[in-house]
Formats: structure tokens, C-alpha cells, sequence
């Protein structure tokens, strides 16, 4: 990576699950956020104001692609933040963001349906016994296959799939980012919804939360986001389990049975 920037600058890993971030930093004090192989999307997530501002792209003869992002000044919101009305508005920006949602399905994204999540879930199972025989785990699948649902593609907006509070960057100036946009799907926008109002969001405020989202709240869109928050925590605990994180596991089937 440092033959890329030049001798000037200093190069550290930026930590994360996939090893592919760096933080650069000149002797003079400009700093980047550097990725290994970022999504052609964080191209249009930029120029929306979604993410720190992208500054340039380039491509190494490996056919690797590195993106530098302006060094933020800030930190992660805490968990009792995300009942914030900007939290709202800003993820209601993202679903309805015409520009985002032509810009992935031209990168080959389709909607992603819940019978689809649903099969991933059993398949991924297959390959972790001990899971597939937790009783908190079965009475979640059979959650999921007792209120599996349609959606209409025509709904479909583009989704993050993981709005954990440390994905929100708010800066120094108090503008309000969602990074890391990896897993990004075209996917009912019930999928974010469910992760973030279960998990951070008291119940009695939900109502509140998603006028200033800009919807009503309805039994359907509960009943929605119920079968999506299973669904994730079912997919997060797989992840942990197959990383060998028993406390992370412990604490996502504590979440799974509160939830059901």
C-alpha cells in the first residue's frame, strides 16, 4: 500500500473484519481512509453525502481497486443515539434515494426476497451442527417459515443489511454518516428497519421513530420487521459461531429469544 501513496505518508491497518481498510496520514497532517476493492457504489454514496467524500480511485496491475475517502473527524454513535430523529431521516434519505437504488441494480443487484434469506439461513445451518440443534435456533426457523411473506419488487429500495450504531460516523461538524456499505442489498426496506428499531429503539417510541422516517406505523410493517430482525440475528450468530466468538454467540441468542 505504501508504494501507492509515496514515502510521505505513514500506513496503518484500520482494523475491521475483512483486514482490506487503512488509515494514511502526510507528515504535513492530511489524512485518508484507504479500502482495498470498495464497491463501485461508494462512487454515487459520496457524491449523495451518505459517506465521507470520495477523493479518488485507482487500479493497481494485480486488478485490484484502492479508494480513498477524506479522513473523518468524529466517532461512532452510541446506542441510545439511534432513537435520534437524524438517524431516521437520514436511513429514509437512503431508501428512497432513486439515485442509489438505479446505481446498484445496474451493478447486477436484484431484490432480495425473504424466501430467499430464508433458504440461505437453512443452508448455512447445514454446516454448523451444533447450532442447527439449538432450540432457540429451531423455534426461530420455524418463526420464519410460519411467516414467510411476498414482497412486491416495486417496494424494493436499496438496504445497508447492517445498521449497528458503530456503522454511524458523526462528525466533528455534526454531519452524520452510514459507512461501510459492503453487504448493501436491494431488499424491503422492513429488513433495516427491523435491526435498528428492535435493538436500539424502546418500543413505545417506535411510532414517533418512523414519522420522522416518514412513515405510519402499521401491524403489517411490525409484523415485517419482526421476521427481518429474526432473520439477521439467526445470520449474525452463524457468522460469530463460525468465527469461534461463544460470547458474541451467547449474547445474539439472548437477543433471539427476547426477540421471538
Amino acid at each position: 500500500m505504501e508504494h501507492i501513496l509515496g514515502d510521505e505518508w505513514s500506513i496503518t491497518p484500520a482494523g475491521g473484519s475483512t483486514g482490506e481498510a487503512y488509515y494514511a496520514k502526510k507528515k504535513e497532517g492530511k489524512r485518508l481512509f484507504l479500502k482495498r476493492n470498495s464497491s463501485p457504489f461508494l462512487a454515487v454514496l459520496s457524491a449523495e453525502g451518505i459517506v465521507p467524500k470520495l477523493v479518488w480511485t485507482k487500479r493497481l496491475e494485480s486488478g485490484d481497486v484502492i479508494t480513498a475517502q477524506d479522513w473523518m473527524e468524529g466517532r461512532e454513535l452510541e446506542p441510545e443515539e439511534m432513537s435520534h430523529p437524524r438517524v431516521a431521516e437520514l436511513l429514509s434519505k437512503i431508501h428512497y434515494s432513486k439515485e442509489l437504488l438505479d446505481m446498484l441494480m445496474r451493478l447486477g443487484k436484484t431484490p432480495l426476497s425473504p424466501a430467499d434469506i430464508l433458504t440461505d439461513i437453512i443452508n448455512d445451518l447445514a454446516l454448523t451442527p451444533r447450532l442447527r440443534h439449538h432450540a432457540g435456533v429451531q423455534k426461530a426457523i420455524a418463526y420464519l417459515q410460519e411467516n414467510c411473506f411476498s414482497i412486491d419488487d416495486a417496494d424494493c429500495v436499496v438496504c445497508h443489511c447492517d445498521t449497528n450504531h458503530n456503522n454511524w460516523l458523526l462528525s466533528e461538524d455534526e454531519y452524520l454518516y452510514l459507512i461501510d456499505w459492503d453487504n448493501a442489498m436491494v431488499a424491503d426496506p422492513a429488513l433495516d428497519l427491523g435491526m435498528l428499531l428492535y435493538f436500539y429503539v424502546p418500543e413505545e417510541h417506535w411510532a414517533e421513530w418512523l414519522t420522522y422516517y416518514g412513515i405510519k406505523a402499521t401491524d403489517e410493517l411490525y409484523g415485517k420487521m419482526k421476521w427481518y430482525a429474526i432473520s439477521q440475528l439467526l445470520a449474525f450468530i452463524q457468522w460469530h459461531d463460525m468465527r469461534e466468538e461463544e460470547d458474541e454467540v451467547a449474547h445474539r441468542l439472548y437477543l433471539l429469544e427476547k426477540v421471538i
